[in-house]
């Protein structure tokens, strides 16, 4: 009510010609309303203005902490990827050692192998031409023995005559008996 009066006051004087001062002033008064409207206005604008920044920089905050959390997840993630490979690579390397360590038997053994049936190959051959040369000297000998029966045969008909063939005979058949 206050300002009412003053602006009815301020308006007579006005209308009288009669200058009422500095709150008289009607202006004065639409321009300390302005200033309280566009004080007004400016603390919701900026407290709104400041709740939107507050929001915005939450959010903001909250992205950042993600990103940070998502990096060291990564970070993990490529820790574990490196161990990983790193155990992987560890094993294959592991395997390959052994396959090396069981080639190198296997050559091993089939050498051995080979050299025992080189060796049992060598004996048969040498069995077959011990055996062989034990036929030819049997054969040998018993042709030796047959030529010199027949020599002798033939030596002693000519020699003892035939009075005493008989014994002669039978010593003869005897002889291939003794001999082999």
């Amino acid at each position: 009510m206050g300002s009412a009066w003053a602006a009815d006051k301020a308006a007579q004087a006005a209308v009288e010609g009669q200058d009422a001062g500095f709150f008289g002033n009607p202006e004065t008064w639409v321009a300390i309303a302005f200033l309280l409207f566009v004080a007004l206005l400016g603390k919701i604008l900026w407290t709104r203005l400041t709740a939107l920044l507050d929001k915005r920089s939450a959010t903001i905050a909250a992205a950042l902490a993600d990103a940070e959390r998502l990096r060291s997840e990564a970070l993990a993630a490529k820790a574990a990827a490196e161990q990983t490979l790193a155990q992987a690579t560890a094993e294959a390397e592991g395997i390959l050692g052994n396959a090396r360590e069981e080639v190198s038997r296997m050559q091993a053994r089939a050498a051995q192998s080979l050299q025992n049936a080189i060796a049992l190959r060598e004996q048969q051959a040498l069995d077959r031409i011990a055996q062989s040369e034990a036929a030819a000297a049997k054969q040998v000998r018993d042709m030796a023995v047959d030529t010199a029966l027949t020599a002798t045969r033939s030596l002693l008909r000519d020699q003892v005559g035939s009075g005493k063939s008989n014994d002669v005979d039978q010593a003869i058949a005897e002889l291939p008996r003794r001999l082999h």
